[in-house]
């Protein structure tokens, strides 16, 4: 397998190389990216592996055109494997207008093939490709050029591990049956939407300190109208506005610049500015709208009165369930589907649908209504059948 550090600076290159890759069956994607100063995460270098060789791409260089490298992220008869994909995916939704498909993310194939939740690339690279990453370059300052040898090899790094990692874990899958397992998943990840967040949603990011209907309103209308400041400066929203303010304007609405400006953390300037007008007429315009539009809060259903010990023993079917199957916990039911599935037969959540309904929602039923039991075998806990 051939690795060359050396960045791909030119169009030509760039064309040659995805041509190559064109035929494979898979290849391995990953990105460094600076968002310290930017609402946008600034590209710095690309990586890109097939199962025999492996580059980098430099996306700063100079009259560099990424459109070889779109085609094969469209290209759908070869697979693009990410770990933990969500963040260098919405890089490519924005710069390519669409999804790369198909994908494959392997942290979450690691959640099903019993490597925990959220096992890190590096945790993966170690058990499945006997690799020790070097994370001295991890905080680097990939905008910077020339880059050095240490840092492209150390980005490489990223793609060709994973490509081990990727066979080792398909293999398992296919070797278990549990293949479509991820099918959810990637459906969540291969959908535009999980990457386009609408500003009118953006308040959704915070943690509300009330669930007044007025408070939430404004709490709306200013997040929103941050947002799109932001995208449209290219700086973070917390540059805008720090979510403190948002959150204190939520619980007094201004009315005036004035009534900005005695606000912590808001300048003379910004008050009596643009960015305060704009920001005073988003706000005048929420509260004029009719109250049917503005944003509610669904309040959780309160459980049944003395539930809690059911849904202990549910947790317990849970875990030896998910150790008996070698699958995370976290894919299966969260403690909030727990709690629904105690309160409701046909609660609306995954653990009573397809695969986790077979590992684990038939059986959670069964608990409930005194068909199983839990009991203690030494250090162990096994299931008991009851008969009726």
């Amino acid at each position: 397998m051939h690795a060359d550090p050396t960045p791909i600076v030119s169009t030509d290159d760039l064309t040659r190389f995805c041509a190559g890759l064109a035929t494979a069956s898979y290849v391995t994607v990953d990105t460094e990216f600076m968002r310290e100063t930017t609402y946008w995460p600034k590209v710095c270098l690309i990586q890109i592996a097939g199962p025999d060789e492996a580059r980098v791409i430099d996306p700063l260089a100079d009259g560099l055109s990424l459109e070889p490298l779109f085609a094969l992220l469209r290209n759908r008869s070869v697979l693009k494997v990410f770990h933990a994909a969500r963040q260098d995916l919405e890089i490519f939704t924005k710069l390519m207008g669409e999804v790369p498909a198909p994908l494959f993310d392997t942290q979450v194939a690691a959640m099903v093939c019993g490597f925990g939740d959220q096992v890190s690339y590096e945790q993966l690279a170690a058990k499945l490709a006997n690799a020790q990453i070097d994370k001295s370059s991890r905080f680097t300052d990939w905008a910077r050029r020339p880059l050095t040898e240490k840092q492209t090899r150390y980005a490489l790094s990223d793609v060709t591990h994973l490509r081990k990692a990727y066979e080792k874990l398909a293999a398992r899958l296919e070797k278990s049956g549990r293949a479509n397992w991820l099918d959810a998943e990637m459906a969540i990840l291969a959908d535009p939407a999980t990457y386009d967040l609408p500003p009118e949603n953006a308040w959704k990011r915070l943690k509300p300190r009330t669930t007044k209907p007025e408070y939430l309103a404004v709490l709306q209308a200013a997040a929103a109208w941050r947002e799109v400041e932001a995208r449209n400066r290219d700086i973070p929203r917390q540059r805008i506005l720090r979510d403190e303010s948002l959150m204190e304007i939520a619980a007094h609405p201004p009315k005036s610049p004035d009534d900005l400006e005695r606000m912590r953390g808001l300048s003379k300037g910004f008050a009596e500015g643009k960015m305060g007008t704009g920001l005073l007429t988003a706000i005048a315009a929420k509260l004029a709208a009719p109250r049917d539009s503005w944003p509610a809060v669904e309040r959780e259903p309160e459980l049944p009165r003395g539930i809690g010990p059911l849904v202990e023993l549910l947790k317990v079917l849970l875990k030896m369930k998910c150790d008996q199957h070698d699958v995370a916990q976290k894919l299966v039911a969260s403690s909030a589907d727990l709690d629904k599935i105690a309160a409701d037969d046909n609660a609306d959540v995954p653990a009573m649908q397809g695969w986790r309904r077979e590992l684990f929602g038939s059986d959670a039923l069964r608990l409930k209504h005194g068909e199983l039991a839990l009991a203690a075998n030494g250090s162990k806990i096994r299931l008991v059948e009851l008969k009726g």
